[in-house]
C-alpha cells in the first residue's frame, strides 16, 4: 500500500499568509501610533514652555530666571547670581543646558514651578539627567530654555527666548519640524542643531532619512 503524505493546500497557504499580513501590518501601525504620539509629546513640550514664559511674564511682570523679585512673588524663589550683570535686562540668560544652580536658565524651572506653570521639584541637585530638577523630554533628553544664542554661525539666529530639546531621533526631528514649522530643519522657527554636548553650534543639521537613527538637539525661536 502507498502511503499518503498530508500536506497545506494553496488555500491554507494563503490564509496562513494573510493573517501573517494582518499581524505585520497592525505591528507596523502600532508603532506608527507610538511615533506619532511621542512626536505629538515633544511638540508639546516647546508650546508649553512658551507659555510657561508668557503666563509668568504676564502674572509677575518680569521673566521666570530673570526675576530680580522672585522671593516676593514666589514662596521660596531664590533669584540668579549668574551670568553676572544679566538679572532683570529682559532676557533669560545662561546655557540651556547649564550646568550652574545660579544661573536664570536653571531657576528658571524653580520659578515657573513655584508660580504652580509646572510640575516638578524645585530642589536644584547634580543637574545631570539623574536629577529630578533637570526637565526631560520623552526620548530622555534635556529641555532648557535661554535668551542666549543657540547658533554661532552666520547670519545670527536670533530670539527673545529659545527653547531646546535634547537626544531626539532624527526621525522625529524631521517630522516636528514638520508638525510645528516649515519641514526644513535648518530654517525657520525651528531648527536642529548637534547633539547638547555642542555649545553655541557653528551649523544647522539638515536632517534627511539617512540621519534618522543620529540623536540632535532641536531648538525653537519666541
Amino acid at each position: 500500500m502507498r502511503n499518503q503524505q498530508s500536506g497545506f493546500t494553496l488555500v491554507e497557504i494563503a490564509i496562513v499568509l494573510v493573517i501573517i499580513g494582518l499581524l505585520l501590518g497592525g505591528v507596523l501601525k502600532g508603532q506608527e501610533l507610538i511615533n506619532s504620539a511621542k512626536v505629538k509629546n515633544l511638540a508639546n513640550d516647546f508650546r508649553n514652555i512658551a507659555t510657561f514664559v508668557y503666563a509668568y511674564q504676564d502674572k509677575f511682570r518680569a521673566l521666570p530666571g530673570d526675576d530680580a523679585n522672585v522671593a516676593n512673588h514666589v514662596v521660596g524663589g531664590t533669584a540668579a547670581a549668574t551670568p553676572a550683570a544679566t538679572l532683570a535686562n529682559g532676557r533669560i540668560n545662561g546655557g540651556w543646558n547649564s550646568q550652574l544652580a545660579t544661573d536664570e536658565s536653571v531657576l528658571f524651572w524653580q520659578h515657573v514651578r513655584l508660580a504652580g506653570l509646572a510640575t516638578g521639584t524645585t530642589v536644584i541637585g547634580a543637574l545631570t539627567l539623574a536629577d529630578p530638577y533637570v526637565q526631560q523630554n520623552a526620548d530622555s533628553g534635556r529641555i532648557g530654555v535661554t535668551g542666549d544664542a543657540v547658533f554661532g554661525g552666520a547670519p545670527a539666529w536670533t530670539s527673545n527666548f529659545f527653547v531646546c530639546s535634547s537626544n531626539i531621533q532624527g526621525r522625529f526631528a524631521r517630522q516636528l519640524d514638520t508638525t510645528i514649522d516649515d519641514g526644513i530643519t535648518t530654517t525657520g522657527t525651528l531648527r536642529v542643531i548637534c547633539q547638547d554636548e555642542c555649545a553655541n553650534s557653528n551649523a544647522f543639521v539638515n536632517v534627511t532619512p539617512a540621519n534618522d537613527a543620529n540623536v540632535y538637539t532641536v531648538c525653537m525661536a519666541n
